[in-house]
């Protein structure tokens, strides 16, 4: 097969076709369920792959997986495509199985680094003043050469910040222990969710889901999702980065004969649900920008309201399946997209969308000249591989023949902030220790140097006798003598003491000498 060759999606009165050299403009699956979208999914990844052009995409319901096989054996794909006119040649296209838990393919995995404060924000839920105050986490790890890798990472780093707020607010800006606080306690919960074994290394390597097999088809990367559907948040910021990442780091390349890679975004409104707006701009930035990258986006969801307009816009390949319109939001959307399609006059677009049967769509693509072809009422092709699941026997068998599962399946954990900030407090307690130490010892000392000198017996020493001895009142001078050795807390206290009680005796006694005394 050419890759000049169009992509087959189904027939009308003539074959329906996506064109390669556009397939970058990005699209829509949109349809309610069980009306057929997976199927249209499948049926375009498996053609990208023939084409050599690698594709990214999430199996939510975990029937995807039966690209990887061969098709065949059900009666009423081949009656289909002998009414298209269509001759299945079935195949398996080649597959790398992922999973961010590790369980049906090869543990993905990305960085706090690599995340960056506004995503982490997201998947946290934080408000303005919390998120603030990630980004001061963030910016500190960066002054001082701090890896943020995990979420271990993160939590010393937020633990510094929160040690150290009076040291870095003329620098960095206030911080308050309630938003460290809060923050903490969301990274608990994300914890909790699993997100401990998504953020970890070795980080997935965008050059691993851009693959090509030695017999020139596109590797087929399937994300396993129906487990992290339960976290729907860091499904969808997962998905997010993956975009910003491949955004950031594929070099410009304008339009090419096919993409470079062709991204599936299934279940794509939880995305946006509760968005807030800088994330849904970022969303925008990325879809508008990401084609000259070489790279189409396409967003598979129920309702084509759930994608908002800004982005809609930029979606020029569209497969309507069958919309229900049970509710005024229903026929809202089944308006709205009836509404997005250059009209074909043969039939009326609103009531098409609530007729189409299973395995049949309004579907737009783009002419050679970039210019939206009229709406046709399309029955899907069926795919040449299998519809339906692998079983776990056969994804083990792709797994074990994986060309990157040697390098994924393994963890690593080199030293980063936590191990860093770990053994700084450790130098720093145990210096405190050894100083505190050192104080009780020289305490000690000088306590037992003041009590020698005040064990004189009362009335038996010369000074004593001198005095009164005996239970008399404490005179002036021996009052002045013991408040001095009590004040010597220092060396030069002790000193002073000292010179002091001779002074004294050798005025007592008579000679500056102090020799004995006449009588």
């Amino acid at each position: 097969m050419s890759t000049t060759d169009p992509i087959i999606l189904g027939k009308a009165e003539e074959f329906v076709t996506l064109l390669p050299q556009l397939a970058n403009r990005h699209g829509l699956i949109a349809g309610a369920t069980g009306t057929g979208k997976t199927v249209t999914l499948q049926v375009m990844a498996e053609q990208f792959s023939q084409r050599g052009v690698p594709v990214f995409m999430a199996d939510v319901k975990g029937d995807l997986s039966g690209i990887s096989q061969p098709g065949g054996g059900k009666p009423k794909l081949e009656e289909r495509a002998t009414e298209l006119g269509i001759e299945l040649t079935y195949s398996a296209s080649p597959v790398i199985f992922w999973d961010v838990f590790g369980e049906q393919g090869h543990r993905l995995r990305a960085t706090i680094s690599e995340m960056g404060p506004l995503l982490l924000a997201r998947l946290l839920e934080l408000n303005e003043t919390q998120e603030g105050v990630l980004n001061i986490a963030f910016k500190i790890a960066d002054d001082e050469g701090l890896l943020l890798l995990d979420l271990k990472d993160l939590r010393s780093m937020l633990q510094f910040v929160a040690d150290n707020a009076e040291t870095i607010k003329t620098e960095y800006g206030l911080v308050s222990s309630a938003s460290i606080g809060a923050i903490q306690r969301q990274l608990l919960v994300l914890e909790q969710q699993g997100a401990e074994r998504f953020f970890a290394e070795p980080a997935l390597e965008l050059s691993d889901i851009m693959r090509v097999s030695p017999t020139g088809k596109g590797y087929i990367s399937i994300l396993a999702a129906d487990k992290l559907m339960q976290s729907p948040r860091l499904y969808a910021t997962f998905l997010l980065w993956l975009l910003s990442e491949l955004f950031e780091q594929l070099p410009e390349v304008g339009d090419l004969p096919q993409p470079k890679l062709v991204f599936f975004f299934d279940e794509a409104h939880l995305l946006f649900t509760d968005a807030p707006k800088a994330l849904i701009q970022k969303v925008e930035q990325v879809v508008r920008l990401i084609r000259s990258k070489g790279v189409g986006v396409y967003f598979v969801t129920q309702n084509p309201l759930d994608v908002p307009e800004t982005v809609l816009a930029q979606l020029s390949n569209k497969a309507q399946h069958a919309l229900r319109a049970f509710t005024p939001r229903d026929q809202k959307a089944v308006k709205s997209a009836a509404e997005t399609f250059r009209q074909n006059p043969a039939f009326d677009s609103t009531e098409a969308i609530l007729e189409l049967g299973v395995g049949e769509a309004l579907v737009s693509t783009l002419d050679p000249k970039g210019t939206p072809n009229i709406v046709q009422r399309t029955k899907i092709r069926p795919p040449m591989s299998r519809l339906g699941p692998a079983t776990p026997e056969e994804r083990q068998m792709v797994r074990n023949t994986s060309p990157v599962g040697a390098h994924y399946d393994r963890e690593i954990d080199r030293e980063s902030a936590y191990e860093i900030l770990t053994k700084a407090a450790q130098s720093t307690a145990q210096a405190q220790a050894e100083a505190e130490a050192q104080a009780r010892a020289q305490a000690q000392q000088e306590a037992a140097e003041k009590a020698s000198r005040q064990q004189e017996p009362a009335g038996g020493g010369l000074l004593g006798g001198l005095l009164g001895g005996g239970g008399r009142r404490e005179g002036i001078v021996e009052s002045v003598v013991k408040s001095t050795v009590r004040a010597a807390g220092s060396s030069v206290g002790r000193q002073i003491g000292n010179q002091l009680v001779r002074g004294l005796l050798g005025g007592l006694l008579g000679g500056s000498g102090g020799g004995r005394r006449r009588r």
